[in-house]
């Protein structure tokens, strides 16, 4: 079952960005939970295949991943023959594909859900941060998938791990079906994804409603709701922790887009400068 969480003080806020389980056998306070921020709270979880492709994704993603690795593999071309991978390098450039973008990092999760493409319209509504347990949904696998898992004492898999367990998509879905999905931390093949902290869930084709599915196979899903007069106080509290797009995005671009913020100009200090 997913818990519903409403963030309306900074002090609730504290509780989401300290959480951690207290393992006695490690003495150490560490999880294995995952995050993600989406600026809007009415915003459901899908993938960005599922948003473009809808209901001819299966037969879309394969021409879709092909035509992207034969231009790609110039560049990139450890991609060629493994098939995850070219999903990986996609999913990085902004190609549709099944997967979806996690990050170990509540703060980064945070910093997500206040990215608004239109600044104005950061108190128009909530915004929201996804957490799921990757232990819980490791537990759902099945057999061979957890062996690998075993074999190298490991609770995340890598995309050698993945493809020693799985050679394509298409043996995926038959092993997944709607009932599990796999969690892969992806290699370092740029610095954004060292920054973000990344993960992805790989979601199975059949898996056309993923919060439907944490609610009926997981305890330990939680979704924040961040309440909208409270966005703008979070993302000054980012800035100062040096969670800003500088950081996020590695270069010019980043250092652009995180300067454009902050010399934004709310409506409300213009409408103030009149009245005065």
């Amino acid at each position: 079952m997913i818990r519903n969480i409403r963030i309306e003080t900074m002090d609730q806020l504290m509780d989401l960005i300290g959480e951690k389980t207290y393992r006695p056998e490690l003495k150490r306070y560490r999880d294995l939970c995952i995050y993600r921020g989406e600026c809007d709270s009415g915003f459901t979880l899908s993938t960005s295949l599922m948003r473009n492709c809808k209901s001819l994704s299966r037969q879309l993603e394969m021409p879709m991943l092909q035509n992207f690795t034969k231009y790609a593999v110039m560049e990139k071309p450890v991609i060629e023959g493994n098939v995850w991978q070219q999903m990986i390098l996609g999913q990085h450039h902004g190609l549709p594909t099944r997967l979806l973008d996690w990050s170990f990092s509540p703060l980064m999760a945070l910093h997500f859900s206040t990215a608004e493409q239109d600044l104005d319209r950061m108190t128009e509504h909530d915004s929201v941060v996804w957490r799921i347990d990757v232990h819980e949904l490791h537990e759902l696998l099945p057999d061979k998938y957890r062996k690998i898992m075993n074999k190298y004492h490991s609770t995340v898999f890598s995309v050698d791990m993945f493809s020693e367990a799985c050679g394509s998509p298409e043996e995926y879905d038959l092993d997944m079906k709607d009932e599990s999905m796999v969690v892969i931390e992806p290699p370092s093949i740029d610095r954004r994804i060292i920054s973000q902290y990344s993960f992805f869930s790989v979601v199975p084709i059949e898996m056309t409603d993923i919060v439907g599915f944490l609610n009926e196979n997981t305890q330990n899903t939680a979704r924040y709701v961040i309440a909208r007069e409270l966005r703008w106080q979070i993302r000054d509290f980012l800035d100062h922790q040096n969670i800003t797009e500088r950081v996020v995005y590695p270069g010019l671009d980043g250092i652009s887009e995180w300067l454009g913020r902050h010399y934004f100009v709310r409506k409300e200090l213009l409408t103030e400068m009149k009245e005065a």
